[in-house]
C-alpha cells in the first residue's frame, strides 16, 4: 500500500534561533510515524537574519526539507497561503517555528484524520505566559466577532491544524488579498475535531506580534467576516437624525412660547462635538470597508517568491 505524504508548512520570519529546535523535534516525530512520507516546507517571509541560510543548509542535508523565500516581508497570512499552494502532501499541517505548536500532537491528529475527520485543529485552553491585558482583549474579540458574524470562530484556536487535500484545495479557491485564515478555515467548514492543550511559550527568539499588531489583525477579521459595523453606522445615523429632529421641534416650540433668550451655547458645543465624533466614527468604519475593496480590485499577488530550494 502506497504511503501517504504529510506536508508540514512552517512560516518563518527572523526565526534563526528557533528553527534548529523545531527541526530536531519535527524530525523525531516524523521518524516515529513510519507509515507516512514527510515534506517540511519552510516559508521564509523576508527574514533579515540568518533564517534563509539555515534553511539552505537543512535542504542540502535533508531531501525532505523544502523552502520558499519571499522578496520581502508579506506577512504570516501570505506565508501560510504560499505554503498551502506549494504543498504536495495528501495531508497538510501548519505550524509555527517557535514550538508553540507541539509536533508531538501530530500522530494523534493523523489517527483522527484516518478515522474520517477532514480537519483536526488545536486550541489553547489557557493563555499562561501572556500579558493579562492581551488575554482579556483576545477573549472579548472572540465573543464580539461570534455575535456579529455568521461564521463561528473558536476561542483559543491556533493555525496549527491537520487538513486533508480536499480541504486545502477548498481554501486555495479563496484567493482574496486581505486574508484572515482563522475565518477562512471556518468558512470552508468540513468535519472538524478540536484537540485542546495548555499554552506553550516560545522555545527561543521573540514574538513578532505586539498588542497593536494583534489589534489591527482583529480589525482585519471583523471587516473580513461581518458587515455588522456598517449596520451599526447606519443605525447610529438614523438615531442621531431622529434625535436631531425632535430637538429641532423642541427648540421651535420653546422659542414660539417663551421667546429666544441667548444661552445654552456650552451644551450646543458639546452636542456638536459629540455628533461630529459619531460622524467621523461612521466614516472610519465605511472607510475600512472601502479600503479593503480598493485593495481587492487591484488584484495584486498575495506573495512574490525570490528563491526556492530548486534555484
Amino acid at each position: 500500500m502506497k504511503k501517504k505524504k504529510i506536508s508540514v508548512i512552517v512560516s518563518c520570519y527572523n526565526e534563526q534561533e528557533s528553527i534548529p529546535y523545531f527541526y530536531e523535534e519535527i524530525t523525531k516525530v516524523a521518524d516515529q510515524m513510519k507509515s507516512f512520507h514527510f515534506e517540511f516546507l519552510f516559508v521564509d517571509d523576508g527574514s533579515i537574519d540568518h533564517t534563509l541560510s539555515i534553511l539552505k543548509t537543512l535542504s542540502k542535508e535533508d531531501q525532505r526539507v523544502r523552502y520558499l523565500s519571499f522578496s520581502r516581508n508579506f506577512g504570516k497570512e501570505a506565508a501560510m497561503y504560499a505554503g498551502l499552494e506549494n504543498s504536495t502532501g495528501d495531508y497538510v499541517t501548519l505550524m509555527d517555528a517557535d514550538l508553540q505548536d507541539p509536533p508531538s500532537l501530530l500522530p494523534q491528529m493523523c489517527d483522527l484524520i484516518e478515522q474520517g475527520y477532514d480537519v483536526v485543529g488545536t486550541r489553547r485552553v489557557t493563555r499562561k505566559g501572556e500579558p493579562p491585558i492581551r488575554s482579556f482583549f483576545a477573549r472579548r474579540f472572540y465573543k464580539i466577532i461570534n455575535k456579529m458574524s455568521k461564521i463561528e470562530m473558536v476561542d483559543g484556536a491556533r493555525d496549527y491544524r491537520l487538513m486533508t487535500r480536499q480541504v486545502v484545495n477548498s481554501i486555495l479557491t479563496l484567493q482574496e488579498y486581505n486574508r484572515y485564515s482563522k475565518g477562512l478555515f471556518s468558512f470552508v467548514g468540513y468535519k472538524t475535531k478540536w484537540l485542546e492543550y495548555e499554552n506553550i511559550e516560545r522555545v527561543a527568539g521573540e514574538t513578532k506580534w505586539s498588542f497593536w499588531k494583534l489589534f489591527k489583525y482583529a480589525i482585519e477579521g471583523i471587516v473580513a467576516f461581518t458587515t455588522a459595523p456598517l449596520s451599526l453606522a447606519s443605525v447610529l445615523g438614523f438615531v442621531i437624525c431622529f434625535v436631531s429632529f425632535i430637538a429641532i421641534l423642541v427648540i421651535v416650540v420653546k422659542t414660539l412660547l417663551f421667546g429666544d433668550p441667548v444661552g445654552g451655547w456650552p451644551s450646543m458645543v458639546c452636542i456638536l462635538l459629540f455628533v461630529s465624533g459619531i460622524q467621523l466614527l461612521c466614516m472610519g468604519i465605511i472607510g475600512q470597508y472601502l479600503a479593503k475593496t480598493y485593495l481587492e480590485t487591484k488584484k495584486r499577488p498575495i506573495y512574490i517568491v525570490r528563491e526556492t530550494e530548486k534555484d
